[in-house]
């Protein structure tokens, strides 16, 4: 009798699998149950729409991968490229103006820079759309970025 690798237990020297935890203990074994991960992944993503054309082998994000956003619920859409650099430009700004309120938080001025750079951050715009059923639209947002830094900056130069 041999022991599993994984858990010690003592299994048979013919056993593909241990008893105990399911390790595979030779390499057709674990070749065999990626295979069978993989099938299982491709066919839940089958069943959720997320069916990718070359049959789940890419290690990148394509638009067939299961999301934060479908596991959440929030519709997915294809993202076009304009939408994806005004995503991309929200963080920068986003971020850049929450560090700026943070290194100057001892003025006033600073909260409202601070509820701007939330406010602009994509995920924001979603979380605070949830209880009215959808998103807010980008230039809401962004309105709403400009009233709090504009607010802020004022209070910099007031006070």
């Amino acid at each position: 009798m041999k022991t599993c690798p994984r858990c010690e237990a003592s299994i048979d020297d013919s056993a593909r699998f241990c008893s105990q935890c399911g390790a595979p203990q030779t390499e057709e074994a674990a070749e065999e149950l990626d295979e069978y991960v993989r099938q299982q992944a491709e066919q839940v993503a089958a069943e959720s729409g997320g069916v990718r054309g070359d049959g789940g082998r890419s290690g990148g994000t394509g638009s067939g991968d299961v999301t934060t956003a479908d596991v959440f619920g929030v519709a997915v859409e294809e993202l076009t490229d304009r939408e994806q650099l005004w995503r991309r430009g929200c963080y920068v700004v986003g971020y850049a103006t929450v560090v700026v309120a943070l290194t100057q938080i001892t003025n006033p001025g600073a909260w409202f820079l601070l509820l701007g750079g939330i406010a602009i951050l994509p995920p924001t715009r979603r979380l605070l759309g949830l209880p009215v059923g959808g998103t807010f639209k980008r230039e809401a947002m962004a309105g709403l970025y400009v009233v709090f830094v504009a607010l802020g900056a004022a209070l910099f130069f007031v006070l």
